[in-house]
């Protein structure tokens, strides 16, 4: 078994001190920053692009998808601290190309009160070209983006981060009107001798909205769904850009034992007009288990004197 992929995340915010005092306080929704979370995941995730060119006939769309996909990890979270370790073997089926082919990739969000801010890093080396009559290998491709979403949280008794993390609870069915602001930087390189490397970058602003179906006290299912457009800059050329994200999750949860399972995709579309267009998609599917159980009290009065301070 061959490493793809090791990283390891570790984060200290003191916006979230905000939002854990907000939720002790809401009967809509059960906090857990008071427990130790261990959990062990599944993730498919990847940062692929499609060019399409409407002046051939037949329409000509390639698609770009990276070598390295899926991971198996490990992640502890208590408070605001959370650490992540995670990689990529070969055998699964998703990972393909040569042992150089790597993926890192780090996502975090803070929370101010209603505010929400979101933070993504994607780096991908190796990746492959698929359309419906070839696949040929692009071993030296290389992309990074880096980027984010600033989001505002209209309903207090909507609780987000039950559908991104397994912190908090909603104990109630409720949704929210959530608009967003997103920015993204992409580089993306062929590393071919007749290729240069082109600087994206993305702008834009789309309205969503998310509802938490509390089914049970123990079952729920959240969704959301944001349109929204803005503008694409390709090496200085601009054009108009349609955003596209949706989300889904199937959760189980209990104070000790908890499961679950998310789809999220983040889909960016250059207009019809120009050509060739490159359109860019982010996806995510990741299956999840974990433990909660209370701190050792050494840990706990670590972590109380350091907050102190």
């Amino acid at each position: 078994m061959r490493l793809a992929l090791i990283y390891a995340t570790f984060f200290i915010s003191i916006f979230e001190c905000f939002a854990q005092n907000d939720s002790l306080r809401n009967p809509y929704f059960k906090s857990y920053h008071d427990k130790i979370t261990a959990s062990v995941y599944y993730l498919d995730t990847s940062n692929s692009f499609q060019i399409a060119s409407d002046n051939t006939d037949p329409k000509i769309y390639v698609n770009l998808i990276p070598n390295r996909r899926e991971q198996i990890g490990f992640n502890l979270n208590y408070k605001i601290i959370d650490i992540g370790f995670g990689f990529a073997p070969k055998f699964l089926s998703q990972n393909k190309g040569d042992s150089h082919s790597k993926h890192f990739n780090f996502n975090t969000r803070f929370y101010l009160k209603k505010w929400m801010q979101s933070f993504t890093f994607i780096n991908q080396k190796g990746f492959y070209i698929s359309d419906d009559n070839i696949t040929a290998q692009l071993p030296n491709m290389r992309t990074t983006k880096i980027g984010g979403s600033t989001s505002y949280v209209f309903n207090d008794k909507f609780s987000f981060k039950t559908l991104v993390s397994q912190n908090e609870w909603q104990t109630k069915s409720s949704g929210s009107f959530i608009p967003s602001f997103s920015f993204y930087y992409t580089n993306l390189d062929l590393n071919t001798p007749d290729s240069s490397h082109s600087d994206i970058y993305v702008f834009t602003l789309a309205p969503s909205y998310f509802y938490n179906f509390v089914i049970s006290n123990r079952v729920l299912i959240g969704a959301g769904l944001a349109l929204g457009a803005g503008i694409n800059d390709i090496d200085g050329d601009t054009s108009a850009l349609y955003q596209a994200d949706f989300n889904l999750k199937l959760a189980y949860n209990n104070d000790r034992f908890f499961g679950f399972a998310s789809l999220n995709t983040i889909s960016f579309a250059q207009d019809d007009k120009v050509d060739p267009r490159l359109n860019d998609n982010i996806a995510t599917v990741k299956l999840s288990v974990g433990y909660r159980f209370d701190p050792p009290k050494k840990i706990k009065e670590v972590y109380d004197k350091v907050n102190e301070r």
